[in-house]
């Protein structure tokens, strides 16, 4: 899975690029300069500066790893026709007669407070390639929850 694609819209994109820049240049700097200062007030073994220095620098190499791995494998989102269901549909659906809206995202940006579900979540899963009026099911922990496509836009 380290290569697999990570979908991202263009604007999430642009935040992790943004992001990483700072992180490389401006926090790196920051964490060196505490390093420095930490080691200047002498025995390392007790010194807690130094430790945390050095652990906010482990820190901060792992989530630029993490982003550089994100931004070498972004797929970014285009628009579509919107006859099928995939990554960046907004698909409507159906269910015990109520109605859901909810935009397939990459897992990056997936976000149920802003019904943003990942394609690769069980429901992004069950809907990618369907189309208006399919119906699908989505394994739950509380069972089987079967969903009629209205609409994708």
């Amino acid at each position: 899975m380290p290569d697999e694609k990570e979908y991202l819209t263009k604007e999430k994109y642009d935040e992790i690029v943004s992001e990483l820049n700072v992180l490389k240049s401006d926090r790196r700097k920051e964490i060196a300069d505490q390093l420095e200062y930490a080691k200047s007030l002498g025995d390392l073994s007790e010194n807690a500066e130094y430790h945390e220095a050095r652990d906010a620098q482990a820190n901060l190499e792992d989530r630029i790893g993490r982003l550089e791995r994100l931004v070498k494998h972004a797929t970014i989102i285009s628009k579509h026709d919107g006859t099928v269901v995939d990554v960046g549909s907004k698909v409507t659906v159906e269910y015990n007669g109520k109605k859901f809206t909810y935009e397939v995202v990459g897992s990056e940006e997936a976000d149920m407070s802003q019904n943003k579900v990942s394609i690769r979540s069980p429901f992004g899963i069950s809907a990618n390639g369907k189309k208006k009026g399919d119906v699908f099911e989505v394994e739950t922990p509380n069972g089987k929850i079967e969903y009629k496509i209205v609409a994708i836009d």
